[in-house]
């Protein structure tokens, strides 16, 4: 996916921004918000609970021989190595989650410091790092993490740093723009008039009062790492087997679509329904943001 397919609207900073708990609030309101939460919410859970409910529902662990391959023995069947697919999907979750979680972290704290440093500094500060910054987004962001995969080895590490630094350059743009929309109010102004340090400035004035934007990118960023890690595992080059990970096991039992479909469905329908639901939630966090109220919705 290149920078121009993922360019977005950026929400607009109000001359009162919403900090975060205040946003967070106003995006409740939303019924889509409500439902993203649930959705997002039931995955999540599965991801965190699968792990330990499996063995107990199924009472086997994730490699242990429950029947022949691609057979409907057991609730959800097994795979092509004769293992419990159920087992296996409650269990599949857990490092997606984790990566994804991880990277989306790490790109949104670099993208957000380098964006308020560009957007605080102006001048020449800001046009070499957002130059800098164009550069990296003209790599679209699979194509370097299949490089970066091809030179070191397909590890959890490595998924976790490249998606990271790839995200970061977007967040960046985002955070630039709110910075300077907020550099000329009057608290930031007060503030360098009493001397105040410029990272103090950068961390206590203007930061709180970027989160909108940011709010927003952490949704849209989660659900493109969520993405991107299950696609590099399903081609192979991300969490390698015979760990359980839905997007591995959405490769490894392809073959058997149409014989065996839950081996494929079941993961499918998770990073679906984790995905739709961040990005209502990322969607009701952009309209709370740019200052629309349910009633200015209907």
């Amino acid at each position: 996916m290149t920078a121009v397919e993922e360019e977005q609207v950026v929400p607009a900073v109000p001359e009162t921004p919403p900090r975060a708990a205040g946003l967070i609030r106003t995006a409740w309101a939303f019924p889509q918000a409500k439902v993203g939460t649930v959705l997002a919410g039931v995955v999540i859970l599965v991801a965190l609970l699968g792990p330990w409910l499996g063995p107990v529902i199924t009472g086997h662990t994730t490699t242990d021989f429950a029947g022949k391959p691609f057979k409907p023995d057991g609730l959800m069947g097994t795979d092509g190595l004769g293992r419990d697919v159920l087992t296996r999907f409650l269990a599949g979750g857990t490092t997606l989650l984790l990566y994804a979680v991880l990277a989306t972290a790490l790109g949104i704290v670099l993208g957000a410091l380098l964006g308020m440093i560009a957007g605080y500094g102006g001048g020449w500060l800001d046009s070499l790092l957002m130059r800098g910054n164009d550069v990296l987004l003209s790599f679209p962001q699979l194509v370097i993490a299949l490089l970066a995969i091809a030179v070191i080895g397909p590890k959890g590490w490595l998924l976790v740093l490249v998606i990271g630094l790839t995200h970061a350059p977007r967040t960046a743009r985002v955070a630039r723009q709110a910075t300077v929309s907020v550099r000329n109010h009057d608290y930031i102004r007060a503030a360098e008039m009493y001397a105040v340090p410029r990272s103090r400035i950068l961390l206590r004035e203007i930061l709180p009062n970027i989160t909108g934007p940011l709010m927003v990118e952490l949704g849209l960023r989660l659900t493109y790492s969520i993405g991107y890690i299950a696609s590099l595992s399903f081609l192979g080059l991300g969490i390698q087997p015979p760990a359980a990970d839905w997007g591995l096991m959405i490769n490894e039992n392809r073959i058997a679509l149409v014989v065996q479909p839950w081996g494929v469905l079941l993961p499918v329908a998770a990073i679906a329904v984790l995905a739709v639901g961040t990005n209502l939630v990322a969607d009701s966090l952009a309209s709370a943001a740019a200052g629309r109220t349910r009633e200015a919705r209907a």
